[in-house]
């Protein structure tokens, strides 16, 4: 699940920083990005992921298994840094490495418990999250560059928190019918479907991990504030200091990692830009991840233009 999730993030970064910048929540860009190969890997890399971790909510406590879904950020840092040759502080290495020693503890804490069902009363409030989260997000695409990747990232991790707080109970259908009949499934497919136009946004205007962590951080507290008080999620007993400090240091490592929000493939492509006309072009991103992407127009590789950004 971690991998997924990891390998997730990178191939829609790339695809999202290969799109025309969007300045409005506009679901064509989901779209766009469809007509890119990296991001329907990696799209199906996230659905595995997804399926991973819907069949981990079952049984096991949502602040475990969204701390696992954020390790995926340090999974897709570690990629960055061995195919894009990302270049990562020390001080986001040593961040990661917390990340990751949380996790543990976390899982060191967490017990299995069925969850319990959620009610009319969650799911009316899922409803109108999922409203809220649209309606701040038509106000935050308008923002540019960090701050931008920051809010809408954060927005994302909002609505994939709801997404996560309705598979829970959702986990614990006893038959197909039952499940496909659930006000809940379709909560969680619009907070899904919300959550990832969100994140395609977040990803234009900054850096991966800081989109990704933004994301991981605004949703790890309410799916573990929820999960704790109406899902019946359990800790072992003694342990609860465990949990306590492996939640805190997690979040504390993915909410450092935003300050790191240099737009690594922008920054890219702006380095790209400032060759001198007739010296050899780099190579490109898509060849170095291995698959096979349409070949850039010879001019502009050779000569090093910037194609025009249009706004939609």
């Amino acid at each position: 699940m971690i991998v997924a999730y990891g390998f997730a993030n990178l191939l829609q970064s790339v695809a999202a920083a290969r799109t025309t910048v969007h300045h409005t929540f506009d679901p064509g860009l989901l779209l766009r990005l469809a007509g890119h190969r990296t991001y329907l890997v990696g799209l199906i890399c996230q659905i595995g992921g997804f399926v991973l971790a819907f069949l981990a909510r079952r049984d096991l406590p949502l602040f475990l298994v969204q701390a696992s879904v954020a390790a995926g950020l340090g999974v897709t840092a570690i990629l960055g840094v061995l195919v894009l040759k990302w270049r990562l502080p020390a001080a986001e290495v040593a961040l990661l490495a917390l990340l990751f020693a949380g996790i543990g503890a976390l899982v060191l804490a967490a017990r299995p418990a069925p969850s319990r069902q959620l009610g009319t009363a969650g799911t009316v409030a899922l409803l109108v999250a999922l409203g809220g989260i649209a309606v701040l997000g038509f106000f935050a695409v308008r923002l540019h560059g960090a701050p931008g990747s920051v809010a809408l990232g954060s927005l994302a991790g909002l609505a994939f928190s709801a997404a996560a707080v309705a598979a829970r109970p959702l986990a614990s259908a006893p038959s197909a019918e039952a499940f496909l009949t659930q006000p809940l499934f379709y909560l969680l497919i619009a907070h899904s479907i919300v959550g990832q136009l969100l994140l395609g946004l977040a990803m234009q205007r900054g850096s991966t991990t800081a989109a990704v962590a933004a994301m991981d951080a605004a949703g790890a507290v309410p799916a573990a504030v929820v999960g704790l008080l109406l899902l019946n999620d359990k800790i072992w007993p003694g342990r609860e200091w465990l949990a306590a400090v492996g939640f805190l240091v997690t979040l504390a490592a993915v909410i450092g990692l935003t300050r790191y929000a240099e737009p690594q493939h922008h920054a890219k492509a702006r380095r790209r830009d400032r060759r001198v006309p007739g010296s050899a072009p780099a190579e490109p991103v898509e060849q170095r991840l291995g698959a096979a992407w349409p070949a850039r127009p010879p001019a502009q590789a050779s000569t090093g233009l910037r194609r025009p950004t249009t706004r939609s």
